[in-house]
């Protein structure tokens, strides 16, 4: 059973940036995939970005690509998500997730997830 414990989320002004982090209960954090996923009120969950076990390759959802970069530090159990050029439609609760495969890019692939945190875009 791992937990994943976000952080990091708030109120920002449209076209600012903010860093939302999780970090993960496991003595094994380098053996999952990890990702970000997001839902707005009334909104399906989205992918929003995922990264390797070993930090060496990434995947974005088309929206945000370009504008967010994910990250991970297997050393502090931490993955990142620098949110750039933020829109008020990237308002939403962002959720970390892990996934014991590969990948962690779809619903389906997730084993664990975080509680999440708040994202708040203003225009």
């Amino acid at each position: 059973q791992v937990q994943l414990v976000e952080s990091g989320g708030g109120l920002v002004q449209a076209g600012g940036s903010l860093i939302v982090s999780c970090t993960a209960s496991t003595r094994t954090f380098d053996s999952y995939a990890m990702g970000w996923f997001r839902q707005a009120p009334g909104k399906e969950r989205d992918f929003v970005a995922a990264i390797s076990r070993g930090g060496s390759s990434a995947n974005y959802g088309d929206s945000v690509l370009g504008r967010f970069l994910i990250s991970r530090d297997n050393a502090k159990n931490t993955v990142y998500l620098q949110m750039n050029s933020l829109k008020p439609e990237d308002t939403a609760v962002y959720y970390c997730a892990a996934a014991s495969g590969a990948r962690a890019r779809l619903l389906t692939e997730v084993e664990y997830w975080g509680r999440g945190t708040q994202v708040t875009v203003s225009s």
